[in-house]
């Protein structure tokens, strides 16, 4: 039965020119479908599927305490599978067809205070091993709103130092160009001078800018892990992540001004309602407008 997964799987990476995390994540929850489907249910073809199958399957995900994203992204896998094996005339019905994603509340994302940052960038020793390397990605990834993969798959060829801007690969491929500011491309060419050319005598080949010790292109797992190390050693009492400088990028240009079309251009969203969560303000601030503006302060 799962020989339509790698159909499917075909058809998403030749015609869809899905991201690699993305087409692991699709073949993840369909064998997990799948799986459900012939163990617990005894189906042995996906085409006697129906939308009580289904409703059954998510039941079950539901039942075990999977947060509300894995379900509604479980959801959006079997719907687009199953709407696959119609269009290919496999399914005389699409059984996900009447299927409802679950809704999910809005969190706001967790982003870090402009002191925050400055703190991170500052705690890096100048003579610590790799220095110039963790300053030039941090201050580059916060200075340019870069998701993780996008700054370990950036290369020497998309640095545009006429014009002070890079060349960005984002989801599915879509390159765009984003401002690069002062302060990150001076770190940048520092790595770039003083660090990297050991780094490549190790790996000539490499293309990537961000190198680990024995030259090769950077993971993201790695990149987590130093922004982990100098978090703490900043002394910053909060979860952070990579995405969380891009989270503090994008909040900070908006609270500081920013038109949102200009931030949703750069941070690569085909969708402006996905930039439009940026725009809450903290706490603090609120109540300082308040208090500032409202005619009942004296």
């Amino acid at each position: 039965m799962k020989h339509y997964i790698r159909d499917y799987m075909t058809m998403l990476k030749v015609e869809r020119n899905l991201a690699q995390n993305s087409l692991e994540s699709y073949e993840r929850d369909l064998l997990q479908y799948h799986d459900f489907l012939e163990s617990e249910l005894n189906i042995k073809s996906i085409l006697n599927v129906t939308l009580g199958h289904i409703r059954s399957y998510l039941r079950t995900m539901n039942d075990k305490g999977l947060a509300a994203n894995s379900v509604k992204r479980a959801v959006s896998s079997i719907r687009t599978y199953h709407n696959f094996l119609s269009a290919e005339g496999l399914m005389v019905d699409n059984p996900a067809q009447l299927l409802d994603a679950p809704k999910i509340p809005q969190k706001l994302p967790n982003i870090l205070t402009i002191q925050e940052v400055d703190d991170i960038l500052s705690v890096i020793p100048e003579k610590a091993p790799m220095a110039k390397r963790d300053l030039a990605i941090f201050e580059m990834m916060y200075s340019c709103g870069l998701r993780v993969t996008e700054l370990c798959d950036f290369k020497t060829t998309d640095i545009l130092w006429d014009s002070e801007m890079i060349r960005v690969s984002g989801k599915g491929d879509k390159q765009r160009f984003v401002p690069i500011g002062p302060i990150a491309r001076e770190n940048l060419k520092n790595y770039l001078n003083h660090e990297r050319p050991a780094l490549t005598d190790k790996n000539p080949n490499v293309a990537e800018v961000f190198l680990s010790r024995n030259g090769r292109k950077l993971t993201r797992m790695m990149i987590w892990i130093l922004l982990k190390k100098w978090s703490e050693a900043a002394g910053v009492d909060k979860e952070v992540s990579p995405h969380t400088l891009r989270h503090s990028f994008a909040t900070h240009l908006l609270e500081g001004g920013a038109d949102l079309r200009s931030v949703q251009e750069m941070l690569g969203h085909s969708d402006i309602a996905t930039t439009q969560i940026y725009t809450h303000v903290d706490k603090a601030h609120l109540k300082e407008v308040h208090k500032t503006f409202h005619p009942r302060f004296d």
